[in-house]
């Protein structure tokens, strides 16, 4: 049974990040997390939007993934959850105007439960006016509208801001959610054990774009310090990603991602200095397994004992580097050649959410897998998330 509860409220065009980082963190940490859409039920799907700077004078937009709801919103009762989440996007836009909606943020905010809200999502927040002397920020073009919600308004300097006023936790982007999902946890009554680790994650351009950015931001969240690396490329440069889903086809979609922010020099890598490997997947994989460089990182990780999380097409970089011999592993389906040929026990993803430990490897079939393969490396970890 989970430890806490906690309603993600969603609608159509809610921001990628925002909506799948913290609900997948959240029940990695062992939260149990409905999310739900006004006028939908669970197993209908709200398009996301991949908002990002790309050098105009705001934000571009390009779609998504689709997210899977797992609840029906005239089924919510507020009464049984002990918080809320509310993703940015321009869905909070629309959302203002279903009064439905703002009688439940009015019921978490009148029984003090811990509300927390991101970028846009804090036009819902002021239009049920829970603002009022309230001190938050947001994306900086919300500000109008919570100034004269009379909320105390706090500059976001960065987009990495998040502030926290009793039990309310405001961030102005998905930049930010590293904070915002600690402060959250904290606000549910979570402390974090074990978590003073140092773990490297190897990117490359179009890896999957939740696949990297999920666990790398949970990890995050956790206290953990996460350093993401590319060969040839150095601190601030970027790998752009891809939005790999299913839209009814034999074979699964791309489109473009978000681009990912590498924070560590490939070439200043000391892999004795971390504590873990993870390999995202996506179509970075298979140049990145051509790479030598990259092939003697893995080896090293595994031929060392310590913990290595790969998901996806990252088996293939595990299959090249010859460490997969007499290991029991998962993969996504079409990698199960790779896998095998490499002289590992195959394990079938059935369902695609199933992640497996053999030893000091965790590996996992596709995103929807990440509660397991989050959960499942911080085991290894020793890192616990334990709620009063």
């Amino acid at each position: 049974m989970a430890a806490k509860r906690v309603l993600l409220l969603c609608g159509d065009y809610m921001e990628d990040y925002e909506a799948m980082v913290p609900f997948q963190a959240l029940q990695a940490y062992g939260v149990s997390v409905d999310a739900a859409c006004p006028g939908k039920k669970a197993g209908d799907a709200c398009r996301t939007a991949v908002h990002q700077p790309t050098g105009h004078q705001t934000y571009a937009e390009s779609k998504g993934h689709n997210f899977a709801l797992n609840a029906s919103f005239d089924e919510v009762d507020p009464a049984e959850y002990d918080g809320l989440v509310i993703p940015g996007g321009r869905a909070p836009e629309y959302l203002t105007m279903d009064e439905k909606v703002l009688d439940l943020v009015r019921k978490f905010s009148d029984s003090k439960k811990p509300i927390a809200s991101v970028c846009h999502g804090q036009l819902i927040l002021a239009a049920a006016g829970v603002v009022r002397d309230r001190t938050c920020t947001a994306y900086p073009a919300v500000k109008p509208v919570l100034v004269a919600a009379g909320a105390k308004w706090e500059e976001a300097d960065t987009m990495t801001k998040c502030v926290i006023d009793g039990n309310l936790v405001t961030a102005a982007a998905y930049d930010g959610h590293p904070e915002f999902i600690s402060l959250f946890v904290k606000a549910l009554g979570g402390t974090v054990t074990g978590s003073n680790k140092k773990i490297l994650f190897l990117c490359g351009d179009y890896m999957e774009d939740y696949e990297v950015m999920v666990p790398f931001q949970s990890l995050q969240a956790l206290g953990c310090h996460v350093d993401a690396v590319c060969p040839d490329k150095s601190a601030g440069d970027k790998c752009p990603t891809a939005i790999h889903d299913f839209e009814g086809d034999q074979t699964y979609s791309e489109k473009p991602g978000h681009d990912f922010a590498l924070n560590t020099s490939f070439d200043s890598v000391d892999a004795s200095s971390y504590d873990a490997l993870v390999i995202p997947g996506g179509r970075a994989p298979e140049y990145l397994a051509l790479d030598d460089r990259v092939l003697s990182l893995a080896k090293g990780f595994m031929d060392k004992g310590k913990p290595v999380a790969s998901i996806c097409h990252g088996q293939q970089i595990l299959s090249a580097a010859g460490v997969l011999q007499g290991r029991k592993c998962t993969a996504y389906p079409a990698v199960k050649l790779n896998v095998v040929l490499a002289g590992a026990t195959w394990l079938e993803p059935d369902p695609i959410h199933r992640c497996f430990t053999d030893g000091n490897l965790v590996t996992g079939a596709a995103w929807p897998a990440h509660p397991e393969f989050v959960s499942q490396l911080m085991a290894l970890l020793g890192i616990k998330v334990c709620f009063a």
